[in-house]
């Protein structure tokens, strides 16, 4: 509907003036970092296809944790990365390291070589970060330490789904959906912020809370994130 919607009123806004749009981009999240909603790929990639737009996909959260042999959204949503015009993630989550990725066709590869300035003017990683990504790969693709990958790639789903099944029993309100390794706990108020965050911390939790601007004004919340480190007896606690 949106889509649709841009389509036809087009890019000049002032009454009387149609001007289409000569490029458009749709850009989704794999999992929403303050929702853990999985994004339903598949249908927006049909959609967006069908109305000749670009697909951009932030995998920050999804690529490690999602899919079968975690490849992320789209190997967990059914679609084959060539679909996706612009696939981006981050090396700092499921990876443990530093830095991220943009993949695309060859022209954006270097396009984005020459004109960013991520590129032209910050530093390299280091070779130490490169290595532990690419073991970190390796790990996960079950090249390395055979059976390791799968066992974690179980372990953040069944630990997941534990955390926000015992949430939900003890009657917290919880968004996002079942495998999201992302869990918010809504908080509403953002009075509540601050003093949950230290109330956390006394008991030797550290946990990310979030108000407004970056959630509505009575939607603040805390944000777990769990990991395939944690035992059942860790989130028990």
């Amino acid at each position: 509907r949106v889509l649709r919607k841009a389509i036809a009123e087009g890019c000049d806004p002032r009454p009387g003036k149609f001007k289409k749009w000569r490029k458009i981009l749709v850009m989704v999240e794999g999992i929403y970092s303050m929702e853990g909603e999985i994004c339903d790929l598949r249908a927006i990639v049909d959609v967006a296809k069908a109305h000749k737009a670009y697909v951009y996909v932030d995998e920050a959260h999804s690529i490690g944790a999602l899919g079968r042999t975690g490849r992320g959204v789209c190997e967990h949503t059914g679609v084959d990365p060539s679909e996706i015009d612009i696939l981006m993630g981050t090396f700092t989550k499921s990876f443990g390291g530093m830095g991220g990725y943009i993949a695309g066709n060859q022209d954006l590869v270097d396009y984005l070589r020459f004109t960013s300035v991520g590129t032209t003017l910050g530093n390299s990683m280091s070779a130490i970060v490169c290595a532990q990504v690419l073991r970190a790969f390796r790990i996960i693709k079950n090249e390395a330490c055979p059976g390791v990958g799968q066992a974690k790639l179980k372990a953040i789903k069944d630990n997941s789904n534990f955390f926000r099944r015992e949430l939900k029993r003890m009657g917290c309100g919880v968004l996002g959906d079942n495998d999201s390794p992302v869990i918010p706990v809504m908080l509403y108020h953002s009075t509540k912020i601050a003093a949950f965050s230290r109330e956390c911390l006394e008991r030797d939790l550290a946990v990310v809370v979030v108000g407004a601007p970056a959630v509505p004004i009575y939607g603040s919340r805390a944000r777990f994130c769990i990991s395939a480190a944690h035992t059942k007896e860790d989130l028990k606690k």
